[in-house]
């Protein structure tokens, strides 16, 4: 099995080792990830200027640009026979509406695009806690696992988040859900300087068996996110994967 990694949060991210040590003993695998940290770019793409693919060490390679330019630097220069590709896992979850904000899921996006496979991984953390890597890593070996040996969905990745309870019990539910839409509490933070985004996050709103309340919860949320979409009759468009939602969360 051959996989690349990726990531938003940088080549020397915690979460991407993290990722690597997650991974079947008998793949073939090879990190194309940001140079810097490249959160919240989105499907940010680098046409206006030549992008530096720098080899680290042992298939390790940087890339000074987003995670969507690793991802086509990866499936068109350094393994365009890929089976899968993974980005994470990110510090911080990617739940509901982050999907349209996150360089996680925008870099699990364009491999799908590209006809590859792609599964993205978030970590949520909790209000004023550190992340256990270790543990993470634990626990994602069992999902990612199963993921890897279930069929795909056809032009949709899945989206992992994987909880931060208060134990350290290494074995957590595993639950595929969708993603909840609801919108964030946006509010601004004024002072001499401006307006600051001033949301809390942890209590952003949710609804019951959907992504954000699945993994603020305590278990593992995996959702299906639609890539490709088709016109309707009335002029709009509606995402497009190969079965329905319920063909997706009840395997």
């Amino acid at each position: 099995m051959k996989i690349i990694l990726t990531n938003d949060d940088g080549i020397d991210a915690p979460g991407l080792a993290a990722l690597e040590r997650a991974l079947p003993i008998d793949c073939s695998c090879v990190i194309v990830a940001p140079r810097d940290p490249r959160s919240g770019f989105s499907h940010q793409v680098t046409t206006d200027r030549p992008l530096q693919l720098t080899p680290v060490v042992d298939s390790r390679y940087h890339v000074d640009g987003t995670p969507v330019d690793c991802v086509r630097l990866a499936l068109t220069t350094i393994m365009p026979d890929a089976d899968f590709l993974l980005a994470g896992i990110n510090l911080g979850g990617n739940l509901g509406a982050d999907i349209y904000i996150s360089g996680t899921v925008a870099a699990a996006r364009e491999a799908v695009l590209m006809g590859c496979p792609a599964i993205a991984i978030s970590q949520y953390v909790g209000a004023g806690r550190n992340v256990h890597w270790d543990l993470s890593t634990r626990r994602l070996n069992p999902v990612l696992a199963n993921l890897l040996a279930d069929q795909m969905p056809r032009h949709a990745l899945w989206n992992v988040n994987l909880p931060h309870p208060p134990d350290d019990q290494e074995r957590v539910a595993s639950v595929k859900c969708p993603v909840d839409f609801l919108p964030l509490d946006i509010r601004f933070r004024t002072s001499v300087d401006g307006y600051t985004y001033s949301d809390n996050y942890h209590r952003r709103p949710r609804t019951p068996g959907h992504d954000v309340a699945i993994c603020f919860g305590g278990r593992i949320a995996v959702s299906a996110i639609p890539v490709r979409f088709q016109n309707t009759s009335d002029g709009g468009i509606l995402p497009v994967a190969t079965g329905t939602d319920h063909d997706y969360y009840s395997r």
